[in-house]
């Protein structure tokens, strides 16, 4: 189940610290057709404003009074909502699910220096854990090096285990293009679309111009110096595009010394040959080499921009989601 957190923590941080009072509600646990998958969360104020979902608007009205009434008494309160399919449309949840929330309002259930230290590590890109004992009412903070925890880190599962709500909150995913030219064009959408952060690298600007690239964060520098100044992490993919050794060897290097959790490179296995001997007589490692996704793309028989850039998708996603 893949968290929908967004800006959630930082919201109900900012609301509390501007006296508004801020309730942070959760999904925790869903059955069946629920509308919303466990992380998905929603802030409301004291004076009943609201941001997020945690229901695509089914059950927002009743969380937003019981999250009216948690800002007055400081107590964390944890609902559920389910309905028959029978039932649905009177009572609730259209969708026949079952859901529990979790409300917790910051200063008192949830303090709000931890809650400030949940941002600050979102900010800084760091992975973190927000573990909360559901019965007791005790929460902390916990990284990826807790063992118990890497298997939800790499799948951006949270959940409940016993009486303790898990909320992973991942870095957002980034994709690094290098390469202005046409299947970047249908590439970088189709990212932003799944989740990704994308961005766009070359140094050419009649290639990565804004008239090609509309509303596209795009940066002119070498592909070497754009991805250290990016900062390379295990939720970075890069993907080469332009077939110009001078321009793909730099950022293939970048990506082989990092740790991001994709790198694929167009061209042909003929070309992908000449690459390989290249890295080698450059005394890259052979097993940071066979990281390297080239030709570039799951085997689809795809043609034409569009659908090659689908298939990078597809193995993109599908490295992400079965490494």
């Amino acid at each position: 189940m893949t968290q929908t957190l967004n800006n959630m923590p930082e919201l109900a941080l900012e609301w509390y610290r501007a006296g508004k009072g801020a309730v942070l509600a959760s999904v925790v646990e869903t059955w069946g057709s629920a509308p919303r998958p466990v992380g998905s969360q929603l802030v409301v104020s004291g004076a009943g404003a609201m941001e997020g979902s945690v229901s695509g608007g089914c059950v927002e009205g009743a969380v937003v009074i019981e999250a009216m009434d948690a800002v007055q008494t400081g107590e964390a309160k944890m609902l559920e909502f389910g309905v028959s399919d029978d039932e649905a449309f009177a009572v609730g949840l259209a969708c026949g699910g079952r859901i529990r929330v979790l409300l917790e309002p910051v200063g008192a259930a949830l303090p709000e220096p931890l809650l400030a230290d949940l941002v600050a590590a979102r900010a800084a890109r760091r992975p973190v854990a927000y573990i909360t004992d559901t019965d007791h009412g005790k929460s902390r903070l916990a990284g990826p090096d807790e063992s118990h925890l890497a298997e939800r880190f790499a799948k951006d599962h949270s959940g409940m285990e016993g009486s303790e709500y898990i909320a992973i909150h991942n870095p957002p995913l980034r994709m690094i293009v290098v390469g202005a030219v046409h299947i970047a064009q249908a590439l970088l959408p189709m990212a932003r679309m799944a989740g990704y952060d994308p961005i766009l690298v070359d140094p050419r600007p009649a290639f990565g111009s804004e008239a090609r690239f509309e509303g596209q964060k795009i940066i002119e520098d070498w592909p070497d110096e754009a991805l250290a100044a990016i900062g390379l992490d295990t939720r970075t993919a890069v993907v080469t595009l332009t077939h110009d050794p001078k321009l793909d060897d730099p950022a293939i290097h970048a990506a082989l010394g990092s740790d991001v959790f994709y790198l694929g490179c167009l061209g042909s296995k003929r070309t992908h040959a000449k690459r390989v001997a290249r890295l080698r007589e450059a005394g890259v490692a052979q097993e940071r080499i066979d990281k390297i996704h080239a030709p570039v793309g799951l085997d689809i028989g795809g043609r034409g921009p569009g659908e090659i850039a689908v298939s990078i998708m597809a193995q993109i996603t599908q490295t992400l989601r079965r490494a």
